[in-house]
């Protein structure tokens, strides 16, 4: 036998760590109603949820079709330039809170006590984070990563990765 078959490997994912779901999108449709089932998560009003992709991949779509199936109203802007944008979703129970976050352009982390994200953070409400590895080292640990790529301009293959109870219980009413 060789060494490799006496040792374990070295990173191994955390017992009751659900496996990845991976789900292809054909359309914005189907990135619309994977929106709605996820909306429908009773979890979700608390949950912390992190978009990862390249410029173009899909995750402000998605963000929009979430706040929308949420019952947010009027217009949904990328918060690119502001980093934030606060919305009220009547779906979201009992508090209906929801705050939009893209960190692209986050340089320094004084911008984050600044800001005062660590206040939304550990307020109730759901949190949505675009470019999340900008400001890692200060955010909590995500509930649910998704990962978006893009096959072609329709077509986008994304992975759902739970990371907190939350996120397994998320993860495992998207697979029913």
């Amino acid at each position: 036998m060789t060494a490799a078959h006496h040792t374990g490997p070295i990173v191994e994912t955390p017992a009751g760590t659900p496996p990845p779901l991976r789900l292809t999108w054909h359309s914005e449709a189907d990135t619309a109603a994977f929106a709605q089932a996820l909306a429908a998560q009773p979890l979700l009003a608390n949950a912390y949820l992190t978009l990862h992709g390249d410029l173009g991949a899909g995750k402000t779509t998605l963000v929009r079709h979430l706040l929308r199936a949420l019952g947010v109203q009027g217009r949904i802007k990328s918060p690119t330039y502001a980093v934030v944008e606060p919305h009220e979703a009547p779906g979201l129970a009992p508090h209906g809170k929801a705050w939009h976050f893209d960190f692209y352009r986050f340089d320094d982390p004084r911008e984050w006590e600044d800001a005062g994200f660590r206040d939304l953070f550990a307020s109730p409400g759901l949190k949505l984070a675009e470019w999340p590895e900008k400001a890692a080292a200060l955010t909590p640990t995500a509930d649910l990563a998704i990962e978006i790529e893009a096959m072609n301009d329709t077509e986008r293959q994304v992975t759902l990765h739970a990371h907190t109870p939350i996120g397994r219980s998320l993860l495992q009413g998207l697979r029913a």
